[in-house]
């Protein structure tokens, strides 16, 4: 099964990088997860400033500069729930303060 993981720092300024010994760690883990079929992708995002959330209510847009507050995103393999937890309960280690939201990738075949 596939996850879409969101990371909301709690610890780090919006936009700030952390330091480079923390990005070495975080950087190994990346890498180990990637070799180990785990980790699909990620990548960090950028500052709300750079982003918009757009609505759509009644047939009026409402378009907003100021999206929800999101550091990141990764993309994961994993046979349950429990083992996206786990994932993302090892990662918190390692970036510290913050909170992930797992949310699974519904997966349609080709039609029959």
């Amino acid at each position: 099964m596939k996850y879409l993981v969101i990371y909301r720092s709690a610890a780090h300024e919006e936009g700030a990088m952390p330091d480079p010994a923390h990005m070495a760690k975080m950087g190994a883990y990346i890498e180990e997860s990637l070799k180990n079929g785990s980790l699909i992708g990620t990548e960090p995002l950028a500052p709300r400033a750079a982003c918009a959330r757009v609505a759509l209510a009644n047939g009026a847009y409402n378009v907003s500069d100021e999206p929800d507050r999101a550091s990141g995103y990764a993309f994961l393999n994993a046979d349950s729930k429990e083992q996206v937890i786990a994932y993302c309960k090892e990662f918190l280690q390692i970036a510290g303060d913050g909170v992930t939201e797992v949310r699974q990738i519904l997966e349609f075949g080709p039609p029959a």
